[in-house]
C-alpha cells in the first residue's frame, strides 16, 4: 500500500486524444477492467471510464503509469469516488 502512495505522489495525470483514434493517459494507478468496448482505469485524479469500439492497448508502462490505447473513442468520463456515492445513498435513505 505504501508503494502505491509513493508512486502516485510522483505521477501527474493527463490524457490526450488524437483524431478520436488514439488516447494517451498518464498518472495511472491500475487498470480495473478492459475489453474491446470499454476501459475502467484508476488514475491519481480518480476513476476514468473510456468507451469506444475496437479498443486495444498499444503501449503500457506500469513503472511510469502511462498507457496508449487505440480504437474509436466515443467517451471519456471521470466517475465519482466510491465514498461520495455511499454518502449520497445514506443521505437519501435518512431524509
Amino acid at each position: 500500500m505504501d508503494k502505491i502512495k509513493e508512486i502516485s505522489t510522483n505521477l501527474s495525470h493527463s490524457f490526450s486524444v488524437s483524431e478520436r483514434k488514439n488516447i494517451i493517459i498518464t498518472g495511472i494507478i491500475k487498470i480495473d477492467n478492459f475489453d474491446k468496448e470499454e476501459f475502467m482505469i484508476e488514475t491519481i485524479q480518480g476513476n476514468m471510464h473510456i468507451k469506444g469500439e475496437d479498443l486495444e492497448i498499444i503501449k503500457l508502462d506500469t513503472y511510469q503509469g502511462n498507457i496508449t490505447i487505440k480504437g474509436k473513442i466515443n467517451s471519456v468520463v471521470y466517475e465519482e469516488e466510491q465514498n461520495k456515492k455511499e454518502s449520497s445513498i445514506f443521505v437519501k435513505l435518512f431524509k
